[in-house]
Parts: structure tokens; sequence; C-alpha cells
């Protein structure tokens, strides 16, 4: 081997390849105490990482699985007694009766106008004509909790706004292209050149028609249509089924449930079995069938014996059960009883210890996508409807809350009661009080001036009770 300037070159070569192989040095333990290599377990090789599952790029993963999710997310929502109890406590919890605005930055008369107006909006509010406001904000939500996204088109007709809500396989997910000027169209939705939604591709509804059909999709304008997903990832165009996680579980249930009921009805149907020890039942009887029926008796022939499959898998059923329930429960981001509706070993602490992270995620929801992207579109287009038509004048750029629907609450005197304290320290408003009840202040206020003015007319009093101190007795100390 030859050697350059006295080092032989097969030396550098192993001293090279040492190198790249060699464990990196803790530099936090300023390379001192052994040789430490780094390494994420997580992105480990070999038969530990073998089976480790991986997630693509967002909008690749939503094109490839989100209609066949949604197919079984809906399924298992209509079939699954869990599934259909958790999407319908998610549906109600983030709508409720349906959402109210609560008008600011105006004087008090326009505001009530306002309100007035909204409200009588809510009641045509349907395309359909089958439902009110509150009506579609549940149809949204159902759809965007079992098929991951909801979809509605904004009609202007001469009475006003009006909202058709229509399923979201409408919205085409194999129109995918590139065109000109940097603009592109992604699972049905067109993007341009600065990544603004501009339209949507839509196939045409026909509620009317009970046959499969098919037209190609339509090109609808973004400023008609509401399309509302709540997102797991930055820069996702589709949205992804909440029962995504628990399909498969929900699944192997229903299979598991099914086989052990199975098992245990074939096994409670025979009362008994009857031995002829003469072995004289005749040819006929001697390979019968067993009857599968309440209390039957079946003959058997001489030296022959029955025994029942009974694994002891089955005294663990509840305990499986209950821990299939808790998976379930965690993948739709449910309390357990909220899904299965057991509040058998449940307490005032535990409700509330589950309900507190629930109801903040259902905030999240409603307040980072109901609002943004339904609500507040649909109020600003509506105003600026009303305000051309001439039926309100008022600025096209009025600001709005939304009033949440209020929660049950698991202990109302004590939610009360810290109300109470808040308004009284002045942590709190009388109006923000009310808002959180799901009630406007203004239609409170107008409420109790009204009452209180009706019993003055009719000579009515109601006092309000008051709690007074107890008043110690005679010869023993007020502790």
């Amino acid at each position: 081997m030859r050697s350059l300037k006295g080092v032989s070159l097969s030396r550098i070569i192993g001293t090279a390849a040492r190198a790249l192989h060699a464990p990196v040095v803790s530099i936090a333990q300023g390379g001192t105490g052994g040789n430490h290599r780094r390494s994420l377990d997580a992105a480990t090789g070999g038969r530990r990482g073998g089976g480790l599952g991986t997630f693509g790029q967002i909008n690749s993963e939503v094109a490839a699985g989100q209609s066949l999710v949604g197919s079984r997310a809906a399924y298992q929502a209509v079939n699954n007694p869990y599934i259909a109890n958790a999407v319908a406590n998610l549906v109600t919890a983030l709508v409720g009766t349906g959402q109210r605005p609560n008008v600011r930055g105006v004087e008090r008369e326009l505001r009530r106008q306002l309100h007035f107006a909204f409200d009588r909006f809510c009641e045509t509010a349907d395309h359909a004509g089958r439902t009110d406001f509150g009506g579609l904000l549940a149809q949204i939500a159902r759809d965007m909790v079992v098929y991951g996204e909801g979809l509605a088109v904004m009609h202007d007709t001469a009475d006003g706004l009006q909202i058709q809500v229509i399923p979201p396989d409408h919205l085409d997910p194999a129109k995918t292209e590139i065109l000109r000027d940097g603009r592109q169209i992604v699972q049905g939705v067109e993007f341009d050149a600065s990544g603004r939604r501009v339209a949507y591709w839509i196939f045409p509804e026909r509620p009317h028609s009970v046959f499969a059909d098919h037209s190609p999709a339509v090109r609808v304008n973004a400023a008609h249509v509401l399309h509302v997903f709540h997102p797991i990832a930055p820069g996702q165009v589709r949205g992804l089924s909440w029962v995504a996680p628990a399909v498969v579980t929900a699944n192997e249930l229903n299979q598991w449930k099914d086989a052990t009921l199975v098992g245990a009805k074939m096994a409670a149907m025979q009362a008994g079995f009857i031995t002829d020890t003469s072995d004289t039942g005749g040819e006929d009887e001697l390979f019968a069938e067993p009857t599968w029926e309440p209390g039957a008796l079946t003959r058997l022939p001489l030296g022959t014996d029955v025994k029942f499959s009974a694994p002891d898998q089955i005294k663990d059923a509840p305990a499986l059960l209950r821990m299939t329930l808790q998976e379930l429960a965690a993948a739709l981001g449910v309390p357990e009883f909220l899904l299965s509706g057991d509040l058998t070993n449940a307490n005032y602490s535990s409700l509330r210890a589950g309900l507190i992270p629930f109801r903040a995620r259902i905030d999240q929801v409603q307040h980072n996508t109901l609002v943004p992207q339904f609500l507040r579109p649909v109020w600003r287009r509506w105003l600026a409807l009303e305000i051309l038509a001439g039926r309100i004048d008022a600025p096209a750029d009025t600001p709005c809350d939304w009033i949440m629907p209020r929660p049950q609450q698991v202990d109302p005197a004590k939610d009360l009661e810290a109300t109470e304290k808040a308004l009284a320290l002045g942590l709190t408003s009388r109006t923000n009080a009310i808002n959180e009840l799901g009630w406007n202040a203004d239609d409170i206020d107008e409420e109790i001036q009204a009452d209180r003015a009706r019993e003055a007319e009719l000579g009515l009093t109601f006092a309000t009770p008051t709690t007074q101190p107890m008043k110690p007795k005679e010869g023993t100390d007020a502790a």
C-alpha cells in the first residue's frame, strides 16, 4: 500500500471509517465520562420500529383517505350506539339551540333593532324551509364531526339571505390541477397566486333525486360558500373526520360484542341434554341436529358428551369493555360518560373534572372555527343585504360577538354563587354574566322591566328571599 507523506493510505481510510461510525461525544458532559450516542427512539428501526406507522403531508393524506374514512365514520355514527351517543353530545355541546349575536359599538336602540331583525332572519334562514338558523348550525356541526367538514352555500334572495347546507362530498375531491398565473385547484378548492381561496368546485345538488347520477362540478365563487372544518395542521385544505381515531376500535368492539352476545345466547338456548343409557333411541335420532331455541332439550346418543366453549377471557369482558370505551372516549375527546352514558361511579368532583377540559375544547372550536368560518361571514352577508335593501340603517362594519349556548352545570347553585362573588368584586360585568348564561342582556333587562310594570299594575309583590344567619340559643356560644 502506498504512503502519503509517510502515512499509510489504508490507515487514513480506516480512521475515517471509524470516525463515521463512532458514537457522538456528549457536549453537555464536556466530553468526559465516556462516549454517549444520541438517538430518538421514535425514529428507531429494526424489529422495534418495523411496525410503527408514519404520517405524510397533511393534504396528501387527507386526499387519499378522506372519502373512505368519512364513509366508515358515518357508518359507525349510525350503527354503533356509543359513537352515535358521542356524536350527538358533541353536536349539542357545539351548537345547542344555536348561537346568538351580541352587537357592539352602536347605540342601544340600533342594537335592539339589529337583534330583532336577526331573530326574524333566523326563522327563515333555511333555503329548504325545513328548520331555522340553529338547525342549520346543527347540520354543519354534525357534518364537521362525522365527515370532518361542513359545506353550505349562501343565496341572496328578495327576502334576504338564505343558507343551503349540502353534503360535504359534493365538493369534488378529484378536482386537483395547476392553472395559469400561479393559480391551482386542490381537492375541489381553487386558490389564487397568493394562496387565498377564490372558488369551490361543487357537484350540483338535487335534493329530490332518488337515483344515483353524476354531473360535472360547477365553479362557485368562494364569497358564496361556507366551508367549515377544524384544521389539525397548517395549510390544510379539506377536513378530516373527528371519528377517524375511533373507527378501527369501534369496529373491533362491534365484532367482539356481537360474538360474545351470540356465544352467550347459544349457550343459554340449551336447557339440558338427554342421554339414552340403553342406546335405544333409534337411528333417526342418532345424529340429529340440536334444536336452538329457549329451553330446548336435546337427545344425545350413547357415548357422546357436549362441551360448550367457555374461554377464560369471558370473565375479563367487563374490564375489556371499560378499557375499550375509555379508548373511544379519548379518541373522540369526550368524557367517558358522554360516550357510554354510564354514571355509576361518577360524583360531583369527577364530573366537573371531566367536563372542564371538554368544555375548553368546545370553546376552542366554537370561537376559532364556527365563528370565523360560519357565523361571522353569515353576519356580514346578512347585514350587507339588509342595508342594501333599505330594511336597516346601520354601518356596514357593525361588529358583534356571539353568545354561545349555556352548558348544563353540574351544580348550578355553586356556579351562581361564584358569579355573585365575581360581580361583587368587580371581576365581571352583569352583561357578561348574562351572556354566559346564553341570553342577551338587553332582552333580560326589558323582560325584568316588563315584569315589574305588570306586577305593579296588578298589585302583585314578590319578595326575594334572603338567608338570615341563625341566632344562637341562650347559653350557647355563637361559634
